[in-house]
């Protein structure tokens, strides 16, 4: 199949806005807990009411701060109830909010700010203020800045006193579907980032449709704990979805103590790129067999996986149920307890989770919904439903999109989630929306039941001496299966062979070494012939998926893990392969020293 369209399940009026559904909770439900927030390390509710009151008094300080509709807003901070509060704060004071990285450098806050022209900054601490002291005079349009943690939202709450509620509510009906919400700027590994620009439509389009496709998740008895950083536009839609939707929302950011706020907080759902996934699994892996119960784990997971594949044919025989009801008691129940114990639901984005991820968590009882989309598509491209889900796929497309594969297998889309354009670079988005299509640089198909899957991106393809094209994604989805493996990168672009850099999960390897008298050796085990001997096993088990010509031929296991801080992820935890091609050039030269093809 080579185009699937969904019909769109939802009305966005012209006149609608971002604050819609903030001012309409506060009336229909005021004592309704729409936010749980952490107050003197406990949850503290937050109600509708509270929460419009909140967005309000921010709102007219920025309006007294001389912030004029349409003006841009900047904010930066790490995910917490302020930046929540500030979003809708900025919209009601009908500007435009500019999110950022908190993570982000001094060159990139710069550059987000002096090209979207941003009038004011709301930033969280005094790290972000020396930032901003440091860059000042680069930022000829910004007037007022605002520190979270100096007080800086009790100072605007203060200014906003003498605003007349009038003032606000001109603000906020001369807003609608066609005014910009948003400028996100995309975080490109080469060139000047973009600003994309993201309407209140695009959002409400995306946000509204969650209660209807998948209603399990977004209602008003759902809760989650959103970790992923809200600069983000995967998070934000969330974000959206949750207010929209009225499912209670909590932030944090310690994602080292993800485990500990998730079992008091207890969510319903869950939101996350596959890389937390990912860790979720190894780490359990690597415990059980730590504690002498890996072949109980082992086993489990074998089931597991079974019975949700079984589930996708309609046939799961007795004994594989009778199998699955005994770990679930013996295993199960103690990985779902790990996450609070309610989540039965989980959506994954960001990057592929593939189908071996998908399966086992599904056959311990909580099924991830993985969908696809860019910032460019406001995050919802296709996604998984509870109604309609085929693991291994990204799902089909959201209400109102269209998918289509170009002749050179390229992922094309059409709907009104697509961007408005880039702010003020009209050749780039000549560039990628083409006859009404936006072109996604994604490599795909589509099955004979509309489902999407996501076979590779059009500048990750790697092409070898040989002229073979390989998908990398495929291979590395399946070596990081291995608890040892944190992180890895296939090459071989215009090489006789291809190869593969591997990084080593520390949490992992402390036990693993431990555990076969090796923790003298650490952090100098890259070399040990055990290591590599674990190594292999996953290659070995990676190479099942392609033919020969696509196999690992040769590896290296790197001394350092590839981190955010690093610079080798981005913020959503994606690999940055022209960033690590760069900084491992001689190790990648090794690989092939002296190599010669088949």
């Amino acid at each position: 199949m080579q185009e699937y369209s969904s019909p769109q399940v939802i009305e966005v009026k012209d006149s609608a806005s971002l604050l819609d559904a903030v001012l309409q909770h506060a009336e229909r439900g005021p004592d309704d807990v729409v936010f749980t927030r952490r107050v003197d390390g406990r949850w503290a509710p937050v109600t509708a009411k509270e929460f419009a009151t909140e967005v309000r008094s921010l709102a007219a300080g920025l309006v007294a701060g001389g912030v004029q509709a349409g003006d841009r807003v900047a904010l930066m901070s790490k995910t917490r109830y302020e930046w929540t509060l500030c979003d809708y704060a900025i919209w009601a004071a009908g500007a435009v909010t500019v999110p950022i990285y908190e993570t982000s450098s001094a060159e990139q806050v710069s550059w987000n700010l002096s090209d979207s022209g941003a009038v004011g900054a709301i930033f969280e601490s005094a790290v972000h203020q020396s930032t901003f002291e440091g860059i000042r005079d680069q930022l000829p349009d910004l007037r007022g800045t605002w520190n979270i943690d100096a007080g800086g939202l009790e100072e605007l709450a203060a200014a906003g006193r003498e605003v007349p509620d009038t003032d606000l509510d001109a603000r906020q009906a001369a807003l609608g579907a066609h005014s910009l919400a948003t400028i996100i700027y995309t975080s490109g590994t080469t060139g000047r980032p973009k600003g994309c620009e993201l309407t209140h439509g695009n959002l409400l389009g995306t946000g509204r449709s969650a209660s209807k496709v998948i209603p399990e998740l977004f209602n008003a008895d759902g809760a989650t704990l959103l970790f992923l950083p809200l600069a983000h536009v995967f998070a934000r839609l969330i974000q959206v979805a949750c207010v929209e939707t009225g499912a209670r929302m909590g932030h944090t950011a310690d994602i080292k103590n993800l485990l500990a706020d998730f079992a008091t907080f207890q969510p319903t759902f869950i939101l996350s790129v596959p890389r937390v996934f990912e860790k979720i699994y190894n780490t359990a892996k690597q415990k059980a067999h730590a504690d002498g119960k890996g072949k109980i784990f082992d086993r489990a997971e074998k089931v597991a996986v079974a019975y949700s594949e079984a589930l996708e044919t309609g046939s799961v025989g007795r004994p594989l149920k009778l199998q699955h009801a005994l770990f679930d008691k013996l295993v199960y129940v103690k990985l779902r307890a790990a996450l609070g114990g309610k989540v039965a639901w989980a959506v994954s984005g960001g990057a592929p989770l593939g189908a071996r991820l998908g399966h086992f968590f599904r056959g311990i009882g909580v099924t991830i919904l993985e969908g696809y989309g860019l910032t460019e598509t406001t995050a919802a491209g296709t996604v998984n439903t509870p109604a309609h889900l085929k693991i291994g796929t990204v799902g089909r497309p959201s209400p109102g999109v269209t998918v289509k594969i170009a002749e050179d297998g390229e992922i094309l889309m059409r709907g009104e989630h697509i961007l408005r354009g880039y702010w003020h670079n009209e050749t780039a988005t000549a560039e990628v929306i083409v006859d009404g299509w936006f072109h996604s640089g994604d490599i795909g198909i589509i099955d004979d039941e509309g489902f999407v899957k996501i076979t590779g991106r059009k500048k990750e393809l790697i092409v070898t001496a040989g002229g073979k094209n390989v998908a990398p994604a495929v291979l590395e989805d399946r070596l990081r299966a291995h608890p040892l493996i944190s992180q890895c990168m296939v090459v071989g672009d215009q090489q006789p062979f291809i190869a593969c850099l591997v990084t080593a999960d520390a949490d992992a390897v402390a036990p693993w070494a431990k555990a076969h008298n090796k923790s003298h050796l650490i952090p100098h085990l890259v070399d040990d012939p055990d290591l590599l001997a674990e190594v292999q096993v996953a290659v070995d088990e990676a190479n099942k998926a392609v033919s020969k010509a696509e196999a690992i031929r040769k590896f290296t296991v790197l001394p350092i893990d590839w981190t955010e801080e690093g610079g080798q992820l981005t913020p959503s935890l994606k690999l940055k392969r022209s960033v690590v091609m760069k900084e491992f050039a001689a190790e990648v030269a090794a690989l092939y020293s002296g190599a010669k093809g088949d």
